[in-house]
């Protein structure tokens, strides 16, 4: 590793060596040194990872350029075939407005109207839309009265209508607005005074109507023969809590939980049933599961970018290109190889391990200070070791159409999570993170079946659902 001029290893190497090569330096001292040369590694190490190397984000970047795309040979704008966006005008316009001619302006002469040219302007009127029930009441000759029986849906004196919890819940739970915007959002727009306990509600309200929700998801990801799943961090209520999420590209599924592992799985009750291919990041506690595994191999080939800027590992930029080279050609196929294909690469993939094993060799054993437990390896070793140890779960890509290339989808669907953590900071408490996590698994799901939104929460409160649920 180097910073500027200074090669940094060669640096600690030499220090290392005048330590031991001193008799005058004194033990304490040599442990101190040893320690503080150790805390400069690991600094030094942090500093050199972004996110082409490691999991940070891009916009953790220092001093962050953005790759500028090479021009194509398309031309500017849409291209032919493409769905555009124009605007177009509507058959039947919702205000009129007549402009005669000033015929003063006109020569004189006789004029006739042979009808007119027409322009539209479309524009919105956020206001408020009041519905007032007046159910009849009668009285017969003994004063007895009679009243018309009120809808189902209206029960009371003055109350919110549907379209206003609609749009709540979905600022709330997908546009992820915090309960005091949206509060100010309805005073402002339309003068509708709405307080947090009634978005809580609301949203209340749409978590227990999508009991059934659940159960269908949860059996549709059992039954399918690919799923991705992906794991993150959340905070509730100052708590590191996690939130889990199954998904494939037709159904979502996320849950809260106290803990990442195994009893996750289990609380989910998805996986421990689930027969088919799980596409995931190597979290071990997977491993648990009776399924198929497929790695991430965007986690891959970002180990293998560290490996070889920091560590100069040969083998681990021969092995990245060799991934993204297997992977074009899989693109190029039509999702899979043919056994020839396959054979050559895997042997390819084999030969540039077995040069890592020479380049990083395991740890020598007579280094050993204890008698009991496995020896350190560098990154560059585990990163070895995995990729040896798991050579089918690494390479399944090539062989099966249906898995991809990493676990993009995965993290996809649980992106948005962070985007609720960073703007509303954390989830008050685990009720809550539980109404985010099942409504959210809903509008993903109908996102993926081209169901909008609002579309999809309207049919809640009408008690409905998508037309792909009820099959």
């Amino acid at each position: 590793m180097k910073l500027e001029t200074i090669d940094i290893d060669k640096t600690i190497e030499s220090t290392r060596k005048s330590l031991d090569e001193d008799p005058n330096v004194s033990p304490a001292l040599k442990s101190s040194m040893e320690l503080l040369m150790v805390l400069i590694t690991l600094l030094l190490n942090r500093l050199g990872l972004n996110s082409s190397n490691s999991s940070k984000p891009p916009s953790s970047d220092p001093n962050r350029n953005k790759k500028k795309k090479k021009p194509g040979k398309k031309r500017p704008g849409g291209q032919k075939g493409h769905n555009g966006t124009t605007l177009k005008k509507v058959t039947n316009p919702d205000v009129i407005k007549e402009i005669p001619v000033d015929k003063s302006n006109l020569p004189k002469g006789e004029y006739k109207d042979i009808g007119y040219e027409s322009r539209q302007v479309i524009d919105i009127d956020i206001s408020r839309l009041v519905t007032e029930y007046r159910a009849q009441v009668l009285e017969d000759s003994n004063g007895k009265q009679y009243t018309a029986p009120f809808p189902n849906n209206v029960g009371r004196p003055v109350q919110y209508g549907d379209s206003v919890k609609v749009h709540a819940v979905y600022m709330s739970q997908y546009q992820l607005i915090p309960y005091n915007r949206i509060e100010e959002n309805f005073q402002d727009q339309v003068g509708i005074p709405i307080s947090s306990g009634s978005i809580y509600n609301f949203n209340k309200d749409v978590y227990e109507r999508l009991e059934i929700f659940e159960e269908v998801v949860k059996s549709k990801l059992i039954e399918s023969g690919l799923c991705h799943a992906d794991e993150t961090g959340i905070n509730i209520n100052g708590k590191r809590r996690w939130l889990h999420c199954v998904s494939n590209n037709l159904w979502t599924y996320y849950l809260p939980h106290e803990k990442r592992g195994f009893d996750a799985m289990e609380t989910m009750d998805v996986l421990p049933d689930f027969t088919g291919v799980l596409c995931h990041d190597h979290w071990k506690p997977y491993f648990k599961l009776k399924c198929l595994h497929a790695l991430c191999n965007a986690h891959h080939l970002r180990e293998l970018e560290r490996a070889w800027e920091q560590d100069k590992q040969e083998w681990a930029n021969d092995i990245r290109k060799l991934l993204l080279q297997i992977n074009k050609e899989v693109e190029d196929a039509g999702g899979d190889l043919n056994e020839a294909d396959s054979i050559k690469y895997r042997q390819q993939y084999r030969n540039l391990l077995e040069k890592g094993q020479k380049e990083c060799p395991p740890p020598d054993k007579s280094q050993r200070k204890g008698k009991r437990g496995r020896l350190k390896r560098s990154k560059s070793r585990n990163l070895l070791e995995r990729l040896v140890g798991y050579e089918n779960e690494t390479l399944r890509f090539m062989d099966d159409k249906k898995v991809p290339f990493s676990n993009n989808l995965g993290e996809n669907d649980i992106r948005m999570t962070k985007v609720q953590q960073k703007i509303s900071g954390c989830f008050r408490s685990m009720r809550g993170a539980q109404f985010f996590c099942r409504i959210r698994s809903y509008l993903s799901t109908c996102k993926k079946h081209n169901v909008r939104a609002s579309e999809a929460l309207h049919l809640l409160f009408e008690d409905k659902l998508p037309e792909f649920l009820n099959g």
